[in-house]
């Protein structure tokens, strides 16, 4: 039967989700909304929706099912509109929140009394890219989607959402919504403090130390690719789960002041301890396994500094899809650079080195 779908918001998120939708659900009926209209332009002419608007609740009432893939703070307002709307009885609402105890309180508050089902969303993909014109259908493939059910969740709700974003191809996963926020504040939110602490110091620091900025490559970079994600949107995250991320940065603190007291205190076994349980943990965690945010499956190839090397291996790479290249060079003495290839998943990574290792005579490491 075929369904009429509102996506509340064209950016990366909410376009992407839409030619999702598209894939699988060629017969549903795709509303958009969006403020600017370069958006809702590109959306309706790449065939992502159907309808576009920019009055947010003229296409409320026909929906069936509702998805807001807003900012937190615009996702709540809009929450508290929907509840005085005459929306379609048992109407299905969700989002793609990156926190989710504020956005799950709201809808319970709001829509108490109401016919209205209501599970929190949270997509866990994302690109630097922004807006409609950068909508990619395998955006969330194998990244995890996390359903944070409510009181207001039905016994169907789940099974619904998860039929209408299967041509996402993501990997669907339900936990409660405070126990989201704690296990992101740690995974996500809190890395992104980290990073842009990091820039900060370093920026300072290279204006008395002119070649810090020179240097800063390889781990440095790595480290703080994130501190380039967009400022508004971090604000909006840290401030609607405020007291899970302090309790980390609190904790944050006080390992950082243990292993400054063992070097202090020239502890050579502390300070060897230290580094071996960080190596040892980050070994057993699933990094790779699937899912996460940005999640990608990194190959990296040490190749001579010799005409077409980078041709000859994209060339065996033909046919496989690819999310990144990069030549890390800098700082190295010898004559080799590290070439750093990027796959969405870890079918397309484990061929990429068995391709490479049995075509040449590279040394190739999967981190």
């Amino acid at each position: 039967m075929s369904k009429t779908i509102y996506i509340v918001g064209l950016g990366l998120i909410g376009a992407s989700m839409a030619l999702g939708i598209k894939r699988d659900h060629p017969d549903y009926e795709i509303l958009g909304y969006n403020r600017s209209k370069p958006s809702r332009d590109i959306a309706l002419e790449r065939g992502m929706i159907d309808r576009a608007t920019d009055d947010f609740a003229s296409f409320a009432p026909l929906a069936d099912i509702i998805i807001l893939t807003l900012p937190i703070k615009q996702t709540i307002a809009f929450i508290q509109e929907l509840a005085s709307l005459g929306l379609k009885e048992g109407v299905l609402i969700s989002d793609a929140g990156s926190t989710k105890s504020a956005i799950v309180n709201a809808a319970e508050e709001n829509f108490v009394g109401k016919s209205v089902r209501f599970i929190g969303g949270h997509p866990m993909a994302g690109s630097h890219k922004t807006g409609a014109a950068s909508a990619d259908v395998n955006l969330f493939e194998n990244a995890y989607y996390i359903f944070t059910p409510s009181s207001l969740t039905t016994s169907d709700t789940l099974e619904e959402m998860k039929s209408l974003l299967s041509g996402l191809h993501a990997c669907f996963i339900e936990i409660d919504a405070e126990e989201h926020d704690k296990v992101t504040s740690q995974v996500s939110h809190f890395p992104h403090i980290l990073a842009s602490g990091l820039m900060e110091q370093t920026a300072l620091y290279a204006r008395e130390h002119e070649l810090a900025g020179r240097f800063a490559a390889g781990g440095f970079r790595d480290m703080t690719r994130i501190a380039e994600s967009e400022p508004g949107m971090w604000t909006s995250i840290l401030l609607s789960n405020r007291e899970t991320i302090i309790e980390r940065i609190e904790d944050f603190k006080g390992r950082l002041d243990e292993i400054s007291q063992a070097i202090r205190d020239e502890d050579e076994s502390q300070i060897w301890n230290f580094f071996n349980q960080a190596r040892e943990q980050r070994q057993a965690m699933e990094i790779h396994k699937r899912g996460g945010v940005d999640s990608s499956y990194d190959l990296f190839v040490d190749i001579p500094d010799e005409e077409d090397v980078i041709l000859r291996i994209l060339e065996l790479l033909r046919g496989t899809s690819l999310v990144n290249i990069h030549i890390n060079e800098e700082n190295r003495e010898d004559i080799h650079g590290i070439l750093q290839i990027s796959f969405k998943n870890a079918q397309d990574l484990e061929r990429a080195e068995h391709v490479i290792t049995e075509n040449t005579d590279y040394t190739v490491v999967i981190k």
